[in-house]
């Protein structure tokens, strides 16, 4: 299962009646993340009046969670418009804040909505993003001159060491992709590989 999540933190600037709206979108896997990314916007924009956000964790069809804020404008006027935005465009794992300030006219809350989820709109249209490609755990058991030839295998495709433990042997934690577990069982018996797949 794989789907698209944002490549890097990215921001957009979208200018309604004076009042400025920097959308700043990127990549959150948990809500500690998502928080952590708002105090940063926070810090970068401390005089700003409002910082409204959602976010969608998971992916983008069957997201694990998604939970949004107003910040102080009326009800229903950023958050729920910032939502609405993120649940119509297929990328998964992803935070929008989108930062205000005031321009001396009021929009009124149909006003609100438009640029709040205009502001959202624009930074989506041109966010980059990659392909999230779930990943399976395995343990790979080897000696000590092979550990490199596996560290390279491994980053070859795309895959990560997730943790190394040393005995007698090198016990390797790996992460790959789905596709490239047939790959990796072949090599048991040429290389004197030890593997086992590792449970959620």
């Amino acid at each position: 299962m794989s789907y698209r999540v944002p490549k890097q933190r990215y921001e957009t600037l979208l200018e309604i009646k004076k009042s400025k709206f920097f959308a700043c979108a990127g990549f959150v896997e948990s809500r500690e993340a998502a928080m952590q990314m708002l105090e940063e916007v926070k810090a970068q924009y401390p005089d700003a009046r409002h910082h409204c956000w959602a976010y969608l964790l998971g992916t983008p069809h069957q997201p694990v969670s998604v939970a949004m804020s107003d910040d102080g404008e009326p009800s229903g006027t950023a958050g729920k418009p910032i939502l609405n935005v993120l649940q119509h465009k297929d990328v998964g794992n992803i935070m929008m804040i989108v930062t205000r300030y005031f321009g001396g006219i009021k929009l009124g809350a149909g006003g609100l909505v438009r640029a709040y989820s205009g502001a959202a709109q624009q930074t989506m249209e041109t966010l980059p993003v990659i392909e999230m490609v779930s990943l399976e755990s395995f343990q790979v058991e080897t000696d000590f001159a092979q550990e490199q030839f596996i560290r390279h295998w491994v980053s070859t495709v795309e895959g990560k060491i997730a943790d190394c433990q040393y005995s007698q042997a090198v016990t390797l934690f790996v992460d790959i992709p789905a596709d490239a577990e047939d790959a990796l069982m072949a090599m048991e018996g040429s290389h004197g590989l030890r593997i086992k797949r590792v449970a959620d």
